[in-house]
């Protein structure tokens, strides 16, 4: 069977999330996940430190969540978009807020490159 990703040709500003990449992210996206339950987002949004503390985060990755930091975390940290935006979604920061800070917009700015009237 032939592979579908020739990954001799690379794309550029472009990732591919493989198997290196999900055991990088592991604790971002296993925490990100734990968002799907309601007393978890409640237990988050009442205190972000101490619900932190009750994962295997790094510093490095507790101070990326709280610096709101999504395009280290993608880029760098092996976070999965899918899964980081579930934090987001938490903390008020939708996909095209998320978005805005992956290119480096504001959100305005972003919104302008967007096909999407009413968009919030």
């Amino acid at each position: 069977m032939t592979s579908q990703i020739d990954k001799t040709r690379a794309i550029e500003d472009t990732k591919i999330f493989d198997h290196e990449e999900t055991r990088r992210g592991y604790r971002l996206n296993k925490f990100a996940m734990s968002m799907t339950k309601a007393e978890n987002r409640e237990a988050f949004k009442a205190d972000e430190e101490a619900y932190m503390a009750t994962w295997d985060l790094t510093d490095e990755e507790k101070q990326l969540i709280r610096d709101r930091d999504w395009r280290a975390i993608m880029k760098e940290h092996g976070g999965n978009i899918y899964m980081i935006m579930k934090i987001g979604a938490v903390l008020g920061h939708g996909l095209y807020q998320i978005g805005a800070h992956q290119r480096g917009q504001t959100y305005e700015e972003f919104l302008a490159t967007r096909n999407a009237s009413g968009a919030r």
